[in-house]
């Protein structure tokens, strides 16, 4: 089943490179949506595909690239909207 889930990630997450980890794992698992920095120095990724498989894209956020120290992945599922054709870094 095809779904939506938008990933707010906590810990030290910005200036290690895990936008573009983010966007090299969602290629790897064929989800499409986008990524970017926030404002409170968080990332947020919003992503829609196989519901399974996106299980695995959020366990791959959990763990998130060398440098990052991940302490909080909090999620919120959703109807998807099919508006992505792609993975896309923001910013």
């Amino acid at each position: 089943m095809t779904r939506r889930v938008q990933a707010r990630v906590s810990g030290r997450v910005q200036g290690v490179g895990f936008r573009y980890y983010a966007s090299h794992v969602a290629g790897q698992f064929g989800v499409a949506g986008t990524v970017r920095n926030t404002a409170d120095g968080g990332v947020e990724a919003v992503a829609e595909g196989d519901e399974a498989v996106l299980h695995e894209f959020l366990a791959a956020l959990r763990r998130g690239p060398h440098a990052a120290e991940v302490t909080e992945v909090a999620t919120a599922w959703a109807e998807p909207s099919g508006e992505f054709s792609g993975f896309t870094v923001i910013g």
